[in-house]
């Protein structure tokens, strides 16, 4: 079966960066009309516009905190207003979280688990409405998931969280034929050596089966693969995508 997104409806979180922006041009060079969420950095929505506009099609690129419930509630709409439903949700809004347990505060704590569940939730209840039947529901996790990091017990909790979140709601909306899995990431290259130290990627890539660092484009084939008539029947899943780490 050949993989097609023609004519699907997708709303990608977090659009313009790294893993979101590589999965909305994915989903849009499959032929899907894509609206790509942003907040922070006017500059790399810049670029993702125009990266869409060559592709072709009618996208757009809306700004929102998805961290609060009314900026969630207004992305939904704005999607919903320029696509008149939705096929696909891809919620790609995290950051990340390095601190010791001991040196662990109320407030770095909220912060992670604000952006990397509650924005999950927050957007996939507002777009919940606008989503059609057998339409398809993908969160970008993280693989530290199953495996704990230290001075990560945030960043780590916050990242199981989605494999209960994903689990549960695929049962509460399969009877729609919404399908809802989770894609999770190993260390991915969204800036040269990922931000880290020479000495820390060899450690990284020597522990993994393929022996390099993942792309963005990596993560963003397993989202389009996901989103699409060739996963029909794949709901409730946990796709790794670490290089076999």
């Amino acid at each position: 079966m050949q993989q097609t997104l023609t004519g699907k409806r997708a709303l990608v979180t977090g659009g313009t960066k790294g893993i979101g922006r590589a999965t909305a041009l994915a989903l849009a060079q499959a032929g899907a009309t894509v609206v790509a969420g942003y907040h922070a950095d006017p500059e790399a929505a810049a670029a993702t516009e125009r990266a869409l506009k060559e592709i072709g099609g009618d996208h757009l690129v809306v700004s929102a905190d998805v961290t609060d419930p009314a900026d969630a509630r207004r992305l939904a709409e704005r999607a919903g207003t320029a696509l008149g439903g939705l096929d696909i949700l891809v919620n790609n809004v995290g950051v990340d979280g390095v601190m010791a347990f001991d040196e662990l505060t109320e407030d770095e704590w909220g912060r992670v688990l604000r952006h990397n569940v509650d924005s999950v939730f927050l957007v996939t209840r507002a777009a919940l409405a606008l989503l059609t039947d057998s339409a398809s529901i993908i969160t970008i996790g993280s693989s530290v998931a199953l495996r704990g990091r230290a001075r990560g017990v945030h960043y780590t909790t916050s990242k199981a969280a989605l494999v209960g979140f994903t689990r549960a709601l695929s049962k509460d909306l399969g009877e729609r034929g919404i399908r809802v899995n989770l894609v999770q990431p190993g260390l991915t290259e969204t800036e040269p050596g990922a931000g880290l130290p020479a000495h820390m990627v060899e450690r990284i890539v020597a522990m993994t089966a393929l022996k390099r660092l993942g792309q963005p484009e990596d993560v963003a084939g397993a989202v389009v693969f996901l989103a699409g008539d060739t996963s029909r029947f794949i709901s409730g899943a946990t796709l790794n995508v670490d290089g076999g780490v």
